[in-house]
């Protein structure tokens, strides 16, 4: 059988009555490359050109749409259970595998109706199944404090996303946070009120990210670092000031700081205009890290 054309493909898409679109996975921004009359919809824009992670975190939250950015990471197949307009819906997954290619390089998201009869006789407890996968999942992924990924989890992230840009000699910006005298902090308040201080500069974080691709995760004991794929590096420089600014303004009282009266963070900027052609991921971020 002879390959279908991309205009015989396309066609048969836009028939499809499942909300669909599709994303191309060996670019650094997982660009959607095709959409349907479905997903609009279910209000999806024509998306083509954006970002995915963007598209899908405009539709169902940026939690959700980082638990999916996971996924394509990792090359998964998996469904989430969502809710649009009303209607529930489980968001499948699938890397568009070729025989030819060692990897993915699409991934095809559908949106398959709840409401369908038997295709959800178990839709609930496929649901749950979902949920408790997810969560163990998430525990071996995630600092237990802040709710972020752990170092291991993070590094898994910047050594993936690192070689996607090296394949396609883009840029990628690392941002290493730390908390100023967190130590003397600790000695002063204890153990509890210190990771009560770590998750509020998790969540004033989290709120400053920019776009749903962005990564987090937690080093160390003081250390908040940021992954982004952003290529404006004014834009860059400019985006930890904010974060910085940011936690001093929870205005938590650091009496030891000789910084300021209440808890700052200073961070370090590393910027790869061709990640991977000199140092390995691991070692870059070593760098920001002064170890």
């Amino acid at each position: 059988m002879s390959s279908l054309s991309c205009e015989v493909l396309e066609q048969v898409v836009q028939a499809s009555a499942e909300p669909l679109l599709i994303a191309r996975i060996d670019h650094p921004e997982w660009p959607v490359v095709l959409t349907n009359a479905a997903f609009e919809s279910i209000g999806g824009a024509d998306g083509r050109g954006k970002p995915f992670a963007d598209v899908i975190g405009q539709l169902v939250g940026r939690d959700l749409a980082v638990e999916v950015s996971e996924s394509l990471r990792s090359e998964q197949e998996i469904s989430f259970p969502v809710e649009l307009g009303g209607r529930e819906y489980l968001l499948a997954l699938r890397p568009l595998t070729m025989a030819t290619e060692p990897r993915a390089k699409f991934y095809v998201g559908f949106w398959r109706s709840a409401s369908l009869g038997g295709a959800v006789a178990g839709s609930e407890m496929h649901q749950e199944l979902l949920k408790a996968k997810r969560r163990i999942r998430d525990l071996a992924r995630m600092d237990p404090v802040t709710g972020l990924l752990n170092e291991r989890a993070f590094i898994d992230v910047l050594e993936h996303d690192w070689a996607v840009a090296e394949r396609e000699k883009s840029s990628l910006s690392v941002v290493v946070f730390t908390l100023d005298e967190f130590d003397a902090y600790v000695d002063v308040f204890g153990r509890h009120a210190a990771d009560s201080c770590m998750r509020r500069v998790a969540q004033s974080v989290r709120r400053c990210l920019r776009r749903a691709s962005d990564v987090v995760g937690r080093l160390s004991g003081s250390e908040v670092v940021v992954l982004s794929h952003a290529s404006d590096e004014a834009s860059v420089r400019e985006f930890p000031s904010r974060i910085s600014s940011g936690v001093r303004e929870l205005g938590l009282h650091h009496p030891r700081s000789s910084v300021s009266k209440f808890v700052t963070a200073s961070f370090a900027v590393g910027v790869s205009a061709n990640a991977g052609a000199d140092v390995s991921a691991r070692a870059f971020l070593q760098g920001l890290l002064g170890r």
